[in-house]
């Protein structure tokens, strides 16, 4: 079988297209699953630059989506059977509740195998079936980002009609952020550096855009948009560049979803506590969680933002893309 293996952590340089050989057939509880599509996160290239250290093994397959179809089961399976059309979890081995105190938290693609690979053998509790009005490549989409905002805006609490969220850029979960808040009927406030992508969230369903490199101290632009009350919830997606900016606008006794620490770890500051903020640092979520956001795609007839598709042969291509940070949205291989 083909597939790419970081075979140095050299970034993209070290990333190796291998010819491996076939898997051997499914235990009892396990599914061979031929992976039709992948999609990439940011944190790829954090694995691959070695940004996490010694933490990775080498020659590990990143990325942590994939979908495609079963190609056989064991003899005890019974969640799917051959043809079914599924999506591999993030995590191998959260199916509901609360985070496993033994769950990976670098979820697959790190430590567990990912999918940049065209088969994979994994348990039947690692697999979602895919809503029917979605293609492979639009289903790659969601194991990482759409479920990391589904849970940044109701996990820890319910989002309610008329609140106001606030996401930030135009990453995977920002886009997914802005498109299921309008299923809980929220207003959405979207940022972003580019007038030309605040345009496109506008046409999403942003209800107000701000341009952070006009207005740097965008908090008062959401005061302003929200009556002076500040946004019931924000999808902080920055980390310590961005927090002061989101703990600035959010209303007293409002939430910040921590899904992201691109500039680091962020500190509360003074403000933080003073007004009663709380915090949600976000992993994802369980099996559970993706199969309810499902429903929910499946009901809305939710379609995932695409900005682009690149063949199996090129994903250091779809790399170097998703590194220049140019993207809107999504970047999906088609495998095969």
């Amino acid at each position: 079988m083909k597939l790419y293996r970081c075979a140095r952590m050299e970034g993209i340089a070290g990333l190796e297209l291998r010819e491996e050989p076939d898997l051997p057939s499914p235990g009892p509880h396990q599914v061979l699953m031929k992976v039709n599509a992948s999609s990439l996160n940011f944190r790829e290239l954090l694995f691959m630059n070695g940004a996490l250290g010694d933490s990775l093994r080498p020659d590990f397959i990143p990325a942590s989506d994939g979908a495609g179809t079963v190609v056989a089961v064991g003899s005890r399976v019974r969640r799917v059977k051959p043809g079914d059309r599924v999506v591999a979890t993030f995590y191998d081995n959260w199916t509901g509740g609360t985070i496993p105190q033994h769950a990976d938290t670098l979820g697959r693609g790190a430590i567990v195998e990912g999918m940049l690979r065209d088969r994979a053998l994994l348990s039947e509790e690692e697999l979602v079936t895919i809503p029917d009005h979605l293609s492979d490549e639009e289903a790659a989409t969601l194991p990482c980002a759409a479920l990391t905002a589904w849970n940044a805006l109701c996990l820890h609490a319910p989002l309610l009609p008329g609140q106001s969220v606030v996401v930030q850029g135009t990453g995977g979960v920002s886009i997914f952020a802005l498109q299921l808040a309008r299923f809980f009927g929220a207003r959405v406030i979207a940022t972003s550096s580019s007038d030309a992508k605040l345009a496109r969230l506008a046409a999403l369903g942003a209800d107000a855009t701000i341009n952070y490199r006009d207005t740097p101290q965008w908090a008062d632009a959401v005061l302003e948009f929200t009556g002076g009350q500040g946004a019931d919830l924000i999808v902080e997606v920055g980390g310590a560049a961005t927090f002061a900016q989101s703990v600035a606008a959010a209303r007293k006794g409002g939430r910040i979803s921590v899904v992201g620490m691109l500039t680091g770890a962020p500190s509360p500051g003074d403000g933080f506590f003073m007004r009663g903020l709380s915090i949600a640092p976000i992993h994802v979520g369980s099996r559970q969680d993706f199969e309810a956001m499902n429903r929910a795609i499946d009901f809305h007839r939710l379609k995932p933002v695409i900005d682009s598709t690149f063949p199996f042969a090129d994903v250091p291509d779809a790399l170097r893309h998703l590194e220049s940070q140019r993207h809107f949205g999504k970047i999906v291989i088609r495998h095969g």
